[in-house]
């Protein structure tokens, strides 16, 4: 492990980090909402400290993949700790842990809460709340990467350990290219959403915060009772479009921007991750139907909203979906599960690692008939390497064995069951609302300081897609 280059990147971030945290001071002037001395304060020590390192830590040498991981592991706690200093400075959230646990939701695009009363806070601090879901959405790491070419080191390490997914997608043979033109997918997004929101009665900060919550599937409201506050069908209907388009591989968009709109439909994933959306949404439907909503429309306009909130990790919410029967909130919870797209923002094992172990699985039946035949797991028309499989299937044990241990955790922090596994999965996916005690109307302010901690280690874990941050705890990783 290179210490000093290692340091030395982490210094960078941190400088983009403090300017990061200018972006909300204009609003802070014009609301007049009194935290623009805590913003202030805050990018000043986080450019003090990103500076002394980076000017400190003076290093030529090439970026390795280990580097990769230790960058991104540790530039995601570092993004939380310096980006909780709003939070604290202004008061707004005076414990050190329930800031960290707010700030770590919102980068990890998380949307977990402990805030039992948002609409009386600053409106700069709730739009840096929603700004640390839009960083942390396509990747800080990755935005670093476009605007910081003069770091001299190679980028593709960074981009595999943090870019979400099976596989990192090249669009360009530079990193910096790559990363330029997603974000370019995402910003173009980002505006447009914006727009028809305010078209939608929104004013424009409401409908940036939201916005900038909705392309991150990140989950932040400036409302208490979150969308469901507007009672707007047109609000409700753009916001579910765009959770759909940003539970999509990124380099699809990019593709159908360029006119190649059949790349959709040529993506096998995509195909899935639609039929998976609309099935759910027609059986959240007959289910609902006559029991919860006795009009149609209305039906349907929930329950869309609330299966691509939860597939696509977002966690936005219009609607109590625990006074839904009971078999609506189990298909919910195996739709956390799954999440979104890979190369998308959001979270879960992925659609694309869950289609592969089911054909995985047939395969397997199939030798079970033919064991002579040969029989290879594909992906669209593409074989699926055996080194690729194999990672999936490492990643599913990996992600059940955590949700297991993390829940025997927070039952011992006093959760019962139900709470404690809906905790687990909706902090590990990355959704924000789960089931039980944090359902989509409570929040995490109950959970001990202990379970916080161990509910923050779950959304750095579902962020960066385990592997990241668990290769770190092997001794061989440190070693020449």
């Amino acid at each position: 492990m290179n210490i000093l280059l290692t340091m030395r990147l982490l210094g960078a971030l941190l400088m983009c980090l403090a300017v990061t945290l200018l972006v909300p001071v204009p609003f802070s002037l014009y609301f007049s909402d009194g935290a623009t001395p805590a913003l202030l304060l805050s990018a000043l020590l986080t450019l003090i400290v990103g500076a002394s390192m980076f000017f400190s830590c003076r290093n030529d040498s090439e970026l390795s993949l280990r580097e990769g991981f230790a960058v991104v592991s540790f530039g995601w706690l570092l993004f939380s700790c310096f980006g909780a200093l709003p939070f604290l400075f202004s008061g707004a959230i005076p414990d050190p842990v329930n800031a960290i646990f707010e700030t770590m939701s919102g980068f990890t695009t998380t949307g977990a809460t402990i805030l039992t009363t948002i609409e009386g806070l600053p409106e700069s601090i709730l739009l840096w709340r929603a700004l640390t879901h839009w960083l942390g959405g396509m990747g800080i790491i990755v935005l670093s990467l476009a605007i910081l070419p003069m770091l001299g080191v190679g980028g593709m390490q960074l981009f595999k350990a943090e870019v979400p997914g099976p596989t990192a997608d090249r669009l360009k043979p530079r990193i910096q290219d790559t990363a330029k033109l997603l974000w370019g997918v995402y910003l173009l997004l980002t505006a447009i959403e914006t727009l028809l929101l305010m078209l939608g009665g929104m004013n424009f900060y409401e409908a940036l915060c939201h916005a900038f919550a909705t392309l991150a599937t990140g989950g932040f409201s400036t409302r208490n009772a979150s969308v469901g506050s507007y009672q707007s069908a047109y609000i409700d209907w753009i916001i579910t479009l765009f959770m759909f388009l940003a539970g999509v591989n990124f380099s699809l968009h990019y593709h159908a921007l360029r006119g190649r709109l059949r790349e959709y439909w040529r993506s096998e994933e995509f195909r899935c991750y639609l039929g998976i959306t609309l099935g759910a949404t027609l059986l959240l439907i007959i289910i609902n139907q006559g029991r919860v909503y006795h009009s149609l429309v209305d039906n349907l306009r929930y329950s869309a909203f609330q299966a691509t909130s939860i597939l696509t990790t977002t966690g936005f919410g219009t609607a109590d979906y625990e006074q839904w029967p009971v078999v609506a909130q189990y298909l919910l919870v195996l739709l956390m599960f799954i999440g979104g797209c890979a190369g998308s923002t959001g979270g879960g094992i992925k659609v694309a690692r869950v289609l592969l172990l089911f054909k995985h699985a047939q395969v397997q039946l199939f030798r079970l008939i033919h064991p002579r035949a040969v029989r290879l797991v594909k992906l669209g028309d593409l074989p699926v390497a055996r080194d690729v499989m194999q990672a999936i299937l490492g990643f599913f044990a990996l992600y059940i064995g955590v949700f297991v241990f993390a829940t025997l955790l927070m039952t011992a922090c006093g959760l019962d069951l139900l709470s404690a596994a809906g905790a687990v999965i909706a902090t590990l996916g990355n959704i924000g609302p789960g089931i039980g005690s944090v359902g989509p109307i409570d929040n995490y302010a109950h959970i001990l300081p202990f379970g916080k901690s161990v509910l923050i280690l779950c959304m750095l874990l579902g962020r960066l897609e385990l592997f990241t941050v668990l290769v770190l705890i092997f001794p061989s990783f440190w070693r020449k």
